[in-house]
């Protein structure tokens, strides 16, 4: 592997995020993590991680990170050489549910991040049993640690985020599609309707896993995300999907 690995996660996370993966490829590839935490916009935060990213890199994008990772996509494709989006989507949020983050939002102001997270992340939103491993003590610990401000902006960005829909047709980037089976948060339909709308895309559903495979299969998304990086770059501009091997 010779592509550094710029790895984004999701709402109200840090490397821990990804901490499975981190300890089991960094000996393989040089792994750079980017947390959205600045700007209340998906371009702002796009536009930070391509500041401090190498010249080329794989990117791997979970939730809102992934949001993040298609705005990076179709600003710079050519410095993109492959890319995996985790339980995200590509779509703009509907005013309905724009509308119930309000409540959230007023919780985190008023000194209530703790009562926000508990609407944000629910134990649902695991794949059953998840819950027990301590996953979910884990992603509020975290966002406790980040804090309201964080919520606040990354809240407005998920809000008004774009759609990206013109960008996955024309991307031309080998990409994986990885999403937890029993994933509530963003369900593995819409997950098939970006891999249909990409010509380089594979969807790859994960066995015994909501909305943080990474946490609660590690070693399964460890597996895919090392095969995804094993990918011949060359065939990142081509006109069929890469071998899988």
């Amino acid at each position: 592997m010779t592509d550094p690995l710029v790895l984004i996660p999701g709402m109200m996370a840090d490397a821990r995020g990804f901490l499975p993966q981190i300890v089991e490829l960094s000996w393989e590839t040089s792994i750079h993590v980017a947390p959205p935490l600045h700007g209340d916009s998906v371009e702002v935060m796009a536009q930070g991680v391509l500041d401090g990213a190498p010249k080329s890199f794989a990117l791997c994008g979970h939730g809102l990170g992934g949001i993040v990772a298609l705005e990076i996509l179709r600003r710079a494709p050519d410095r993109v050489t492959r890319l995996a989006l985790m339980d995200t989507s590509c779509q703009s949020e509907l005013p309905q549910l724009a509308a119930t983050r309000e409540s959230r939002i007023v919780a985190a102001r008023a000194g209530r991040l703790e009562q926000a997270m508990q609407d944000e992340l629910k134990r649902e939103h695991l794949a059953p049993g998840a819950a027990g491993d301590g996953i979910f003590e884990v992603m509020h610990e975290m966002a406790l640690e980040l804090g309201a401000d964080v919520f606040l902006r990354q809240s407005r960005a998920l809000q008004k985020r774009p759609d990206q829909q013109a960008t996955l047709r024309k991307a031309r980037t080998p990409t994986l599609i990885l999403c937890g089976e029993d994933d509530t948060l963003f369900p593995v339909r819409r997950h098939e309707f970006m891999a249909h709308l990409m010509p380089m895309a594979k969807l790859e559903i994960v066995a015994g896993a909501g909305h943080l495979p990474a946490l609660e299969n590690p070693n399964a998304v460890s597996a895919i995300l090392r095969n995804w990086l094993s990918w011949p770059v060359t065939g990142a501009r081509g006109s069929s999907p890469p071998s899988w091997g």
